[in-house]
């Protein structure tokens, strides 16, 4: 942000900066005591009637064309512009993808600013991956082709153009990226109608727009919205019948963390994550899930019994800093309407993991992620850049700031011991295990296990990684996906070599 715009949200003017060093004293008394940073507060969630249905995007090929486009939905009753890939709806068609497909994907960019697509959770060539320098123009076109060659799991995209990415999530550009294979068909995992892709968002609803001018203290806690939408839909509700159902849950919101379960406290059964499978399912009644992260959830409504309403619901939780887990809430309905008898029964095992020894790591490196306004030093000219930074440095395209070998494993340290907000930390190009989490919650969560590439990092935390850098040179970056952090600088370059 620059200063001008930041004193335009201020409320203050350059002249009573100038002639009175106003600012100062603005930021000291936004302060919560004098090292931290500045006061967020929560934006509280207002719960629909879930009498809208839930709706699934299209699904798309290997082969297809999209469109970044302004259009139209109708949101919590009124039609309003929002941001798609596809007519008459937020967000994109859910690319299905077998393993060993080659995938030619033409964006055509209507929009009236430059976009791209980064294919999040995708181990692809780096000019293919949706790098902040890789846009397409206003009336343009960028051409990703790529061949799959991973894991089954759930992947994402969204536009990653630095500085307008938060705003062209938030109107409404994502959708799914789901790849299958072998191994994962041979479980007889809930399929078709019983396999729910669930788009998690909140936003910002008026009756004319889904605004995007984020306020000092929105950029440093993230922006967040009082209408939570599933698939594009507000407070939306599903039929269900007494069966297993799988329910593939991308976190798609540009800031806000998600504590998941069920109205009935019924057992979610985790299977996987952002890398796909873990070895062998866990059980939850509740699960935390930051911007950006995945989980592949089973829920059993066999129990239950039909003309009972149940909810995925938001529970309250710590360690959130001041603007994150105070409140719970709906997200969505599912109406349980037919008995069936299900025959499927949970597999014991799941995949298989091969486990890359932390002796094997080559090199430690630490990033120092909390808040930048706990460091006095910086210049006041970088405005409220000052507040976003990975180890006292915002992102510059013509700049790398490590350079790494290929074929190599590295443990990466992400401190946030001093930090005020929680930070997910999302790196492009690879996929990695959490090692340990020290500080705040202190440990590894059942989500954890298996392959990430996006790990949550909870104020007072430190959290150290293994990454295994395969050979697929290029320019990547990595950073942290509160996308309003991240556009504010919060990212930095690595040369894989």
């Amino acid at each position: 942000m620059q200063r001008r715009n930041f004193l335009k949200l201020s409320g203050l003017s350059v002249g009573s900066v100038a002639a009175g060093g106003s600012l100062i004293g603005l930021l000291t008394g936004c302060r919560k005591d004098h090292h931290r940073g500045l006061k967020t507060e929560p934006v509280w969630v207002k719960e629909g009637d879930f009498s809208r249905l839930l709706s699934f995007p299209s699904t798309a090929g290997a082969n297809h064309t999209i469109t970044a486009q302004v259009t139209s939905t109708n949101l919590n009753g009124a039609t309003i512009p929002v941001l798609g890939y596809q007519p008459n709806r937020m967000l994109g068609p859910s690319f299905r993808i077998n393993r060993g497909d080659a995938v030619n994907i033409l964006l055509q960019n209507n929009l009236s600013e430059h976009t791209n697509i980064h294919w999040h959770g995708l181990k692809i060539p780096a000019l293919m991956d949706g790098h902040p320098d890789q846009l397409a123009n206003a009336g343009g076109t960028f051409r990703y082709q790529f061949t799959v060659n991973q894991r089954a799991g759930l992947s994402w995209y969204h536009p990653h153009p630095h500085n307008k990415t938060g705003k062209q999530v938030f109107q409404g550009l994502a959708g799914l990226f789901i790849i299958n294979d072998a191994e994962e068909a041979a479980l007889n995992l809930p399929s078709g109608s019983n396999e729910l892709p669930l788009v998690i968002q909140d936003k910002r609803i008026t009756n004319s727009s889904i605004p995007y001018d984020p306020s000092v203290e929105e950029i440093m806690a993230g922006y967040m919205g009082e209408s939570i939408v599933v698939n594009g839909v507000y407070a939306p509700y599903t039929e269900v019948a007494t069966r297993y159902y799988r329910l593939r849950i991308l976190n798609g919101s540009n800031a806000r963390v998600y504590n998941l379960a069920m109205s009935n406290n019924a057992d979610m059964v985790i299977i996987g994550n952002d890398g796909g499978l873990l070895s062998n399912p866990v059980t939850v009644k509740e699960i935390l899930i930051a911007p950006g992260e995945r989980l592949d959830v089973l829920v059993n409504f066999s129990g239950t019994a039909t003309g009972t309403d149940l909810f995925l619901v938001n529970k309250k939780f710590g360690y959130g800093g001041d603007a994150q887990g105070v409140q719970s809430f709906r997200i969505m309905k599912f109406k349980v309407t037919t008995a069936v008898t299900d025959a499927f029964t949970v597999p014991a095992t799941l995949s298989v993991i091969n486990n890359i020894p932390s002796s094997s790591a080559v090199r430690t490196r630490t990033f120092e992620i909390s808040n930048a306004m706990e460091h006095h030093g910086y210049p006041m000219n970088d405005g409220m850049k000052m507040r976003h930074r990975i180890n006292g440095k915002l992102y510059e395209s013509g700049r790398i700031d490590e350079t790494v070998a290929a074929n190599t494993n590295e443990v990466w340290v992400f401190n946030n011991s001093k930090g005020d907000e929680p930070h997910p930390m999302h790196l492009h190009g690879v996929f990695f295990r959490v090692l340990q989490r020290t500080g705040g919650r202190g440990n590894i969560i059942a989500s954890e296990s298996g392959w990430k590439d996006t790990v949550l990092v909870m104020p007072g935390e430190t959290v150290s990684i293994l990454v295994p850098f395969e050979n697929n040179p290029g320019k990547f970056v990595f950073h942290c996906h509160n996308l309003e952090h991240e556009d504010d600088g919060m990212m930095l370059q690595y040369q894989l070599s």
